[in-house]
């Protein structure tokens, strides 16, 4: 099974990103360029093909592309993104995605980021949080039900999206900080803490057997290697000052789509 991750450049105006939780500093726009050069050797090296796209100057958050689109192996979905700034990110993704699956756009007054949805096999977990409306998740239930995936409400509070407080690490296992989200929506699943001290560490990303977590949580990685789980560490500092996970800077998805052939 060939992986394939968009990714986008750093934008130059970076520092003008959109904040939600963290008091706003001061990012060195060369080294998150240097950073997220890092993380797309790491996606390689690990065997996924990476595919770049050119950075978008007037978008400061266009480098966080896994929040205009949810993409599954029959189709990916175009999102209107909760923050009105960041809408005009979507133009050039669909044009992206349009040569891997068949587009679906969500409409009026949906709003959805792609860091609020969730997928363990047939079950997508969709974040109900300051980016992400009823309406939002009720379309993408209903493009998705097509395909045979159910789509299941989450309430997230005090973080950004979903993603921010829980994700799949393998082995029927999530990573989950249970302070910021209703874990019991998860209640078929191993929930693993993370450390109180760390408690953002929560975002991780799964390529293949590896787990992929920033460099700024020693704490979770000795969890996670004491669990068995293998680990990669990335140093994510300028990023995360834009309040950036391990999954949003990449949209990952199996290469060869289902029924590609309906655009």
């Amino acid at each position: 099974m060939q992986l394939t991750a968009i990714t986008r450049e750093v934008s130059g105006s970076i520092n003008n990103c959109e904040l939600s939780f963290h008091a706003r500093e001061p990012i060195d726009a060369a080294k998150a360029i240097a950073q997220h050069k890092a993380y797309q050797d790491c996606l390689a090296e690990l065997g996924v093909r990476v595919v770049s796209l050119p950075a978008e100057p007037e978008l400061p958050d266009a480098v966080f592309v896994e929040d205009p689109a949810v993409v599954v192996d029959e189709v990916a979905v175009i999102s209107i993104m909760g923050a009105p700034s960041r809408r005009p990110e979507a133009r050039s993704l669909a044009d992206a995605l349009s040569r891997y699956r068949p587009i679906k756009f969500l409409v009026d007054p949906a709003t959805l980021d792609g860091g609020d949805v969730l997928r363990v096999g047939r079950l997508v977990f969709a974040g109900l949080s300051q980016r992400t409306n009823w309406e939002g998740i009720a379309q993408l239930r209903d493009v998705l039900r097509a395909f045979d995936y159910e789509v299941q409400p989450v309430e997230v509070r005090d973080c950004l999206h979903l993603k921010s407080a829980c994700s799949y690490i393998g082995n029927d296992t999530l990573l989950i900080n249970r302070s910021w989200i209703d874990a019991e929506r998860f209640r078929d699943l191993q929930l693993l803490d993370v450390p109180d001290e760390e408690p953002a560490a929560a975002n991780a990303l799964l390529i293949k057997d590896v787990v992929i977590i920033p460099a700024s949580f020693p704490k979770t990685r000795a969890l996670l290697e004491q669990r068995g789980f293998r680990v990669r560490t990335i140093d994510l500092s300028e990023l995360q000052k834009a309040e950036a996970g391990v999954t949003c800077t990449s949209l990952i998805f199996n290469h060869e789509a289902i029924n590609s052939g309906e655009h």
